[in-house]
């Protein structure tokens, strides 16, 4: 019989610190939601938490896998879909010449990066320019799920996706669907974490990022980092989707409010770096 391994606050808080240094996550004012999420990992390695922290620090390959147990990794396919038409209409008149780079970041297992390009695949009459896409998250794990592109039928991630659009989309496979080679071949994995640059650097620069539902969980100063990033790798007149209940407005970095169809995204100015050239509504 296993010894359950043991945390105390303090400890946890230590812990807290280490994982906000490392990804930004901040559990420090949420530590009843971290404990469960590391004990897990506690369990597997049967270490303590006095123990496993010096664990970590001189094992940096932990970190891979402290990661799959404290992300969120909820998501589905057209989730927000008022985005995805702003996206269409995007895509049709965007003024680029040879291929639009659209980034999503947070991927997690690949829903949001595909749902672009059936998107994508959805107006390829009309789209004049190439698209590639990459997806991008500091999970390895889930990672290897969007590289797959399968999905259970029973999975909530067809929540929102007509019967139609799986016709289209997807291939039926075994108890499940695969996301059609047309799409997959659009689409790149890669793991990158948002707070180090020369993670990201490979990345851009973009015309498109699409990181949703991914700042509820970051304190303003890391918000501010990860926003800067974004500006820095897109290009200028590019744009950022960010999820509905998320809003950079205020923070100076240089991005229009864009409203248009039951939904709002951001623009990356065009004229003096740095500034906010306002609001437009669409």
């Amino acid at each position: 019989m296993t010894n359950k391994p043991n945390i105390n606050e303090q400890q946890l808080l230590e812990l807290a610190g280490l994982i906000y240094k490392h990804c930004g996550l901040n559990y420090t004012n949420n530590l009843f939601t971290l404990e469960p999420k590391v004990m897990r990992r506690l369990s597997e390695l049967q270490l303590s938490c006095t123990d496993y922290i010096p664990y970590l620090k001189k094992n940096p390959g932990e970190w891979e896998l402290l990661t799959q147990h404290i992300t969120i990794n909820e998501t589905y396919f057209f989730r927000e879909e008022a985005q995805f038409d702003e996206l269409a209409r995007i895509l049709e008149t965007y003024p680029v010449k040879g291929e639009i780079k659209i980034w999503s970041a947070a991927c997690s297992t690949g829903e949001e990066p595909y749902s672009i390009g059936m998107t994508a695949q959805s107006i390829m009459p009309r789209l004049k320019q190439s698209v590639r896409i990459i997806g991008s998250d500091i999970n390895q794990r889930v990672l290897k799920v969007a590289a797959e592109g399968y999905y259970p039928k029973s999975s909530l991630c067809f929540r929102r996706t007509s019967p139609e659009q799986i016709e289209r989309f997807f291939d039926a496979e075994h108890n499940g669907y695969r996301v059609k080679p047309a799409v997959r071949d659009m689409t790149q994995f890669r793991r990158a974490n948002l707070l180090d640059p020369s993670q990201l650097e490979p990345i851009g620069p973009v015309d498109i990022i699409f990181c949703r539902n991914v700042l509820i969980y970051f304190d303003d100063q890391t918000i501010d980092r990860i926003i800067q990033n974004f500006y820095d790798m897109l290009q200028p007149g590019g744009y950022l989707f960010l999820g509905h209940a998320e809003s950079i407005r205020g923070m100076g970095k240089g991005f229009e409010t864009i409203k248009s169809n039951q939904a709002f995204y951001y623009r990356k100015g065009v004229g003096n770096h740095g500034q906010v050239r306002g609001t437009h509504c669409g």
